[in-house]
């Protein structure tokens, strides 16, 4: 069964947040710092809205955590400010960052170092809201000075939307000396000025960076200007001539993002000279075929015969007139007697001329 607190009785001790411990108010900051793993000693809720933020007190429940209904001006009371939506959540106090921690980050992240830096805001409204666009533009760490500076109150963290269980926080005794520090290690420092002569797209905001944003009332401390590299503006085209300070340090902090993107156009780069095309080289010409060279002719020593002229070919019928004609015996021929084997061949007849008697 929860602890309820009877209306109208003050606030007892058992729920106040003791040395050590922190008080963190708000819906969406309980819920960041449950995702954020902070111990958590115990869940203030008011009994009207219990219903509403069940999923929180059964979270809570499970991670075993006391469950404390207060009153509501009870609450209102304990954060500071009516803000707390009928829930808070007592924590372990902060840990606070170091600048070697906030550039640490960078290293983890594979990235140049990207860091907020607070010259003396005093509204913690503004606090918040300027750390919540920190936190959205990836930056490593937010360092502010320990003195004159708005607290890390519940109403802060509660602008802030919870972003500040996911920042480094790092307090600085001397704000300036600590700029110094960040510029021998090659970090860049940014501040904004209205009479800048440079506005802050003209102006290259990648590397290594820290961007200052002063207070509310008077800007940058002349001991932080002094330290600044660059100073860039804002660029201004309504009456109004200034910017809230978390408005101004928002704006810069998303035009650095912008160009630190791998695919950001940053400032104009020099075109490459045209490469020249190669030189055609020329066909080589064709190489004529050598004259066929004919080989030896074997025949080439020996002299050729002479050819046998031919007789004149004669008709059918000087043939049969001429003297040398032979005439055609009308006897027809005579027969062929056969040779025994070792008998002489018969004599040869011989053919009697025509006519003769």
């Amino acid at each position: 069964m929860p602890h309820r607190q009877p209306p109208g009785s003050a606030v007892p001790e058992a729920i106040q947040p003791a040395p050590g411990e922190e008080l963190v108010a708000g819906r969406r900051p309980v819920e960041e710092a449950f995702a954020a793993r902070r111990p958590a000693h115990r869940l203030l809720v008011t009994p009207g809205r219990r219903q509403a933020l069940e999923r929180l007190v059964l979270h809570a429940t499970t991670l075993r955590i006391p469950i404390v209904e207060v009153e509501g001006g009870t609450l209102t009371g304990l954060a500071g400010f009516d803000g707390h939506q009928g829930i808070a959540l007592v924590v372990e106090a902060r840990r606070f960052a170091t600048l070697d921690e906030v550039l640490a980050r960078a290293i983890t992240r594979g990235e140049p170092p990207f860091v907020l830096v607070l010259d003396s805001l005093e509204d913690p409204q503004n606090l918040g809201t300027i750390l919540r666009s920190a936190e959205a533009a990836g930056v490593h760490g937010v360092l502010f000075p320990t003195a004159r500076q708005a607290p890390l109150s519940p109403a802060a963290v509660k602008a802030s939307a919870g972003a500040t269980e996911h920042l480094l926080l790092g307090p600085v005794d001397d704000l300036a000396a600590t700029l110094t520090d960040l510029h021998v290690r090659g970090v860049r420092i940014v501040g904004s000025e209205a009479d800048a002569p440079l506005t802050a797209r003209q102006a290259d905001l990648r590397g290594p960076l820290a961007i200052v944003v002063g207070s509310e009332g008077h800007g940058l401390s002349p001991a932080v200007r002094r330290r600044c590299d660059l100073m860039v503006r804002i660029p201004m085209r309504g009456a109004i001539g200034s910017l809230n300070a978390a408005v101004a340090g928002s704006v810069l902090l998303f035009e650095a993002v912008g160009q630190r993107e791998p695919d950001a156009a940053g400032p104009p780069i020099p075109a490459e000279p045209p490469v020249a095309a190669a030189p055609e080289v020329p066909a080589e010409p064709e190489v004529a075929a050598a004259p066929e060279v004919p080989g030896p002719n074997p025949n080439a020593n020996v002299e050729a015969a002479p050819k046998r002229a031919r007789a004149p070919r004669r008709s059918r019928v000087e043939a049969a007139t001429s003297p040398d004609a032979e005439v055609a015996s009308a006897d027809p021929p005579a027969p062929v007697e056969a040779v025994l084997p070792g008998e002489p061949p018969p004599p040869r007849r011989r053919r009697r001329p025509a006519g003769a008697a």
